[in-house]
């Protein structure tokens, strides 16, 4: 089975050719790379957020096999969908799906299930996958999409992909996708959007999601963001590191409605 790209040509350039050269334009050069456990990435189009999106890729070495955890922005399918198998496809080529990592991650995890359908419309991970492509060609991936939002939920998710990992022994990357506060003037989203990544620096995945309800602040990618602080945690990160911040108003140039992006980096 093979997923097809339902945003190429919408939030990046739907050509390999294109994508290509927007991809060298987006992420910097003669960056030394270090490992790490997990990093939150931005997922809107590439024209908004890309430049910071090609900030933490060029900060980190990315393994051959990475992890995607996304927000569930359509409501379809299992509120904690793992793709099955097949590949998916982009402008770049097909990135096939890891068989042995899915049978792990669905060992291991109590919520997880198997299905497409969540997958189908979801924006928040394909657009991850040619910055992947384009600096890991060889790379793997398993893909979950979340929609739970419930704190024991997500650290029991988290707790189950830390222990898949560990079985499968090899370095993993973990993508947490996410936007920040939308559709907020630049002065709030980004007063709002400190509060949020003071407790992704301190480590604090259910801190996240309180402040996060508490103060309404529209982080569509808090879930994936918690599970995969849990994760790192677990797996022994004891760091993280606010690598970018920005917001649209930057490249469009009307601060009095933005939507703010985060890099950061965790390990």
């Amino acid at each position: 089975m093979q997923r097809q790209p339902v945003v190429a040509g919408q939030f990046y350039p739907g050509s390999e050719r294109q994508l290509r050269s927007s991809l060298n334009s987006l992420i910097p050069k003669n960056v030394s790379r270090k490992p790490v456990r997990g990093i939150i990435a931005p997922h809107a189009g590439y024209v908004y957020s890309g430049a910071i999106a090609g900030q933490i890729y060029s900060h980190i070495e990315i393994p051959k096999t990475v992890l995607i955890l996304g927000p569930n922005h359509t409501g379809a399918g299992a509120p904690a969908a793992l793709y099955p198998d097949g590949e998916w496809l982009t402008p770049l080529g097909a990135v096939p799906i890891d068989s042995r990592l899915n049978d792990l991650l669905l060992q291991h995890g109590v919520y997880l299930q198997s299905d497409r359908s969540a997958h189908q419309r979801e924006h928040s991970l394909e657009v991850q996958l040619p910055f992947l492509q384009y600096l890991r060609p060889d790379v793997s991936l398993a893909a979950i999409c979340l929609g739970h939002g419930d704190f024991p939920a997500l650290h029991e998710i988290g707790q189950g992909i830390a222990a898949a990992l560990r079985e499968y022994g090899d370095e993993v990357l973990i993508v947490a996708s996410s936007d920040m506060t939308h559709y907020e003037s630049a002065e709030t989203a980004r007063h709002k959007d400190g509060l949020a990544l003071e407790r992704v620096l301190a480590f604090d995945a259910k801190g996240l999601l309180e402040v996060c309800r508490n103060r309404n602040i529209t982080m569509c990618g808090v879930a994936p963001s918690a599970v995969m602080l849990t994760a790192a945690h677990e797996l022994g990160a004891v760091t993280a590191e606010l690598v970018a911040y920005g917001n649209s108003g930057d490249v469009t140039g009307d601060q009095s409605q933005v939507v703010g992006y985060a890099a950061v980096t965790v390990f």
